[in-house]
């Protein structure tokens, strides 16, 4: 058995706790990066993903200066809402992953919740 470090740990003790409480619902992942910040609706049930939003994508980069900054997480997180809310999603349970609740991870999920998904 490998030894994770512990972001790694980190990491899948907060997926365990968010598959137990899921109840069937998707899950909103967060991934960040010091330049871009990505966002996926994935439903773990049929292991697909639905909708996913990034900070790279044409039209939002446009919109926003950097990729890294709460500005940029705000966006993505209304246009994730406003894609999942158009795919028929409207509840979910949020992965933040090995990050912290704060900052850009924070700013996404308010931004989410404004957009229209529950969580």
């Amino acid at each position: 058995m490998t030894k994770l470090n512990p972001t790694e740990r980190r990491k899948a003790r907060v997926r365990r706790a968010i598959r137990a409480a899921a109840n069937g619902r998707p899950r909103l992942s967060v991934h960040r990066t010091h330049k871009q910040i990505y966002a996926q609706i994935i439903d773990d049930v049929k292991g697909v993903t639905l909708v996913a939003a990034s900070s790279l994508e044409a039209d939002l980069k446009a919109s926003i200066k950097s990729g890294a900054n709460v500005e940029a997480a705000a966006a993505i997180g209304k246009a994730i809402a406003e894609r999942a809310v158009k795919a028929g999603v409207t509840s979910v349970v949020f992965d933040r992953g090995a990050y912290i609740y704060h900052g850009r991870v924070k700013a996404l999920a308010e931004a989410a919740r404004e957009g229209g998904l529950d969580f």
